[in-house]
């Protein structure tokens, strides 16, 4: 047992100590750094022209009742009240359309209360920003912007303040308005542009951040107790028990605010069980009486 505890804890270590901008916890805790997440949507969005982060909250979890629950990377709100989810993708599980639009939706539950008026949401514009490490499209562009038109007039916008923008880490040509955000893009291929301020900015910060006891403790432990959960429902299963080894895992998982897609992706790892049954399985889990 202590063998194998050790031989988790150095598996845990290690991860602590490759993780890149495209980690999710790094990035998220990158992204605390408001100087660092300014600037960044101010290169994503450059005729945004923000100039103070008013809200910023990581690994912002948004709970409606009978919906699905949903985390974003970042969330910020900034000086003109317009309200930006940054998340970093990096696998395609083709299904990136309905995630925005379930996000995008997501949204707007959190801004209009009980008894305001629709155009309530017209004081918070929102823009939702992927950064993906491949091209979803296929057209090579760096990024992919998208507002509701009409389909007889593209010029004839709805005008209802949402965007989403898309980010494509692979592109290798850049319009004069995609420069800014060009070495970011690099980055993430780990690509390290050290004549950039902004990058080395960054690096920095992921330095400072993994020499950081507590944040790396924290990390550490959630690791390990993934870990035992993992080893408890691979032992469950052994013994004819999968189900309840299944239950264990998605019950540490869920305890631990992880994202119902996270969760699926370890069922399919630990029981290899098909995607779309281990999204039933949560989407049963998470209905079910506690």
């Amino acid at each position: 047992m202590c063998k194998k505890l050790s031989e988790n804890y150095e598996k845990a270590l290690e991860k602590w100590e490759k993780m890149t901008i495209t980690s999710d916890p790094m990035f998220g805790m990158v992204m605390q750094n408001k100087e660092i997440c300014l600037e960044l949507i101010n290169r994503a969005l450059p005729h945004l022209k923000a100039t103070q982060i008013v809200q910023l909250t990581t690994q912002k979890d948004i709970n409606v009742v009978a919906g699905r629950r949903v985390r974003y990377d970042v969330y910020v709100q900034d000086e003109d009240g317009n309200i930006i989810v940054i998340e970093m993708q990096v696998a395609d599980r083709q299904n990136l359309p309905y995630r925005l639009r379930y996000y995008q939706e997501q949204i707007d539950h959190g801004l209009l209360l009980p008894g305001k008026d629709y155009r309530d949401l017209s004081l918070h514009p929102t823009y939702v920003i992927m950064f993906c490490d491949f091209d979803y499209f296929g057209y090579g562009w760096a990024r992919y912007v998208f507002e509701m038109a009409c389909t007889r007039n593209h010029q004839l916008k709805l005008g209802d303040q949402r965007t989403v923008v898309i980010f494509n880490a692979l592109a290798k040509e850049f319009t004069k308005d995609e420069q800014p955000i060009k070495n970011f893009l690099a980055l993430m291929r780990n690509q390290v542009d050290n004549k950039s301020k902004f990058i080395t900015k960054i690096q920095d910060e992921i330095v400072k951040i993994k020499q950081e006891p507590e944040r790396r403790r924290g990390f550490m432990k959630f690791e390990l107790d993934l870990m035992d959960a993992w080893r408890e429902g691979r032992e469950e299963g052994e013994l004819k028990a999968e189900e309840k080894g299944k239950q264990k895992l998605v019950k540490f998982l869920s305890s631990q605010k992880t994202a119902p897609s996270e969760i699926v992706a370890a069922l399919v790892n630990v029981y290899q069980m098909s995607e779309k049954a281990a999204q039933e399985y949560v989407a049963g889990y998470m209905k079910a009486p506690k």
